[in-house]
């Protein structure tokens, strides 16, 4: 694993750490495939549950390395997008915990998890415009479904930051913290989703993700056809029996 991108497991919990703070955690070539790296690991071995992406030095992510950019380096991963992550999300659950700055390619990764916790301080933005370029790597197309459509249009097209209270009450995140506490919130969170059922887990972050392109008239055939599996797995009897045993059930997976 490269140095600017350092992996944990803790408790079932991976934490991924972008690991250039001194350019802001720019994204580089080389943090792209570390993070790849990373994401592979998390949806291959079974002992992980959930992981955390987060910034090392009071920040998130500024986007690009601009520097590299301009030297023809590309931080993009063929079929899995830029930074390794945008176009090819993993399987299993995938928390932000964002400090300081989570801007262009930062807040297009910030996008691509599946929850947010954020310092009160924080800030994103697709500023992209202000450099003659545009947020290709998930800015335009993700804001409109995670924002109402005016509020993406103006973030798209001023390039303007949106704060930390703003983004929550828009539904763009999911917690403030108090500045310096994003770790511990989204490692309070990963601790949630850690304890259930893996399986029931994964297929349900599927079922979501999924959804938003079915038509009314067969989401209920597409969803039985993924969670089928669910039902008829043995964590569903063993967690029916831990409850009433009163005790914590004993997770295999399957």
């Amino acid at each position: 694993m490269s140095e600017v991108v350092l992996t944990e497991v803790d408790g079932g919990v991976m934490t991924i750490t972008l690991n250039r703070p001194e350019a802001k955690n720019a994204v580089n070539l080389a943090m792209a495939q570390g993070i790849a790296a990373a994401l592979d690991e998390l949806d291959g071995n079974d002992d992980i549950r959930c992981a955390i992406l987060t910034g090392a030095g009071g920040t998130f992510c500024s986007g690009m390395d601009l520097k590299a950019f301009v030297s023809g380096e590309v931080p993009y991963i063929a079929g899995r997008g830029f930074g390794g992550l945008t176009e090819a999300p993993p399987a299993k659950p995938l928390i932000a915990a964002i400090e300081g700055y989570a801007l262009a390619g930062g807040c297009e990764l910030a996008m691509a998890c599946d929850l947010v916790v954020a310092a009160e301080t924080a800030r994103f933005g697709i500023p992209e415009v202000k450099r003659g370029l545009a947020a290709a790597a998930g800015g335009l197309v993700r804001f409109p479904r995670q924002l109402p459509y005016r509020v993406a249009m103006e973030l798209a097209l001023t390039g303007d930051f949106m704060d930390a209270e703003r983004a929550l009450a828009l539904g763009f995140i999911n917690q403030t913290v108090a500045e310096g506490e994003a770790a511990a919130g989204a490692q309070a969170l990963a601790g949630k989703i850690a304890a259930n059922g893996p399986l029931a887990v994964k297929l349900s972050k599927q079922v979501v993700r999924e959804s938003e392109d079915w038509s009314s008239a067969d989401m209920f055939s597409r969803q039985q056809e993924i969670l089928q599996p669910v039902f008829t797995s043995e964590d569903a009897i063993e967690g029916a029996t831990a409850f009433a045993e009163k005790r914590a059930p004993n997770w295999k997976g399957r």
